[in-house]
């Protein structure tokens, strides 16, 4: 079945009058559209012989028909010129466009189409598609589950696919070749784009590194933090040989370590407290100001970042050369 046709769909659409006359239309179309091409068969010699060996009169009757053939375009000429002027003026009536003049532009193929001459009024053929179109924009009718719409649908997002991913690999590809060739692209992106939003970067790490020193503070929050550092801490007073000599003391060597012991870790968290409390947007400004202190470092920083995105634009290149229409099929 070609489509589906409902007609509860037709009673709620409340253009019933419109419909009648697109199936009128229609009909008028695949009429039209089939003399026009039986006409131009029969300008050829080849046509008009085997007509006549077949049946001499309709050869004779249709003599003067083609001799007119024109005249007779031109009543179905008026009949779609009339056609197109009334739905104008029901559109510009009902403001179905932002401006009156708007309708003709849109609907080009209908005014291109009634021109009488050459091979324009095959493209009376377009208004069927303008009608169905019409008749699927109501759900009057359903030509998504039909074989044609399907096969065309098909190959259409085939076309499509391949084109777009031709177009998009080309441009990563060449997005390529200028990183390779030492584009300034990273050059831009730092003072572009990163500079412009280094206040905002600088608010957001300065906040979170308070964030963080209140955290510790903090004798709840910050327990599981606390207790880590403590222990590394420990373990540092604990292994170093200065220290371990104060076991050597008698009586009160252990004691004394283990006072030391939470004096350095209690000094250290303190430290750490205040340190990342102490940070501010400015101090982080700074810091990123200076950047790295070896300029060999710096350049290897920014080849590793060129290689970065070159090899994240080869992986986007694989994965956009993917033909996904081959799984549909």
């Amino acid at each position: 079945m070609m489509f589906n046709f409902s007609l509860k769909r037709l009673r709620e659409s409340h253009q019933g009058a419109w419909i009648a006359l697109d199936f009128f239309m229609l009909g008028l179309l695949v009429l039209n559209l089939g003399l026009i091409l039986f006409d131009s068969l029969y300008a050829t010699d080849l046509i008009r012989q085997n007509l006549n060996q077949l049946s001499p009169a309709l050869l004779e009757w249709y003599k003067p028909i083609h001799a007119n053939f024109i005249l007779i375009d031109l009543v179905f000429v008026a009949i779609f010129l009339t056609e197109f002027v009334v739905r104008w003026f029901v559109a510009v009536r009902n403001k179905d466009y932002l401006r009156w003049y708007f309708y003709p532009f849109i609907h080009w193929y209908d005014l291109v189409g009634c021109i009488p001459v050459g091979g324009a009024r095959f493209l009376r053929f377009l208004r069927v598609f303008s009608i169905i179109y019409r008749l699927q924009k109501y759900q009057i009718i359903d030509i998504r589950q039909s074989a044609p719409y399907r096969f065309i649908a098909f190959y259409y997002d085939v076309f499509v696919e391949e084109l777009s991913d031709r177009i998009v690999a080309k441009v990563l590809t060449d997005a390529q070749e200028d990183l390779r060739r030492g584009s300034p692209l990273l050059d831009e992106i730092s003072t572009q784009v990163l500079a412009t939003r280094k206040p905002i970067v600088c608010n957001w790490i300065a906040s979170l590194a308070v964030h963080s020193g209140h955290t510790i503070e903090d004798m709840q929050v910050g327990t599981t933090l606390r207790e880590h550092v403590r222990d590394s801490v420990g373990r540092a007073v604990r292994n170093n040989k200065q220290v371990s000599t104060l076991k050597m003391v008698p009586v009160v060597g252990s004691g004394i370590e283990k006072l030391l012991e939470n004096a350095v870790t209690d000094i250290v968290i303190q430290s750490v407290i205040n340190l990342l409390l102490d940070v501010t947007p400015e101090k982080i400004d700074s810091l990123i100001s200076h950047g790295l202190p070896d300029n060999s470092e710096e350049e290897r920083l920014d080849q590793e970042m060129i290689n970065v995105v070159d090899e994240c634009l080869e992986l986007l290149k694989s994965h956009v050369s993917h033909q996904n229409w081959k799984t549909r099929l």
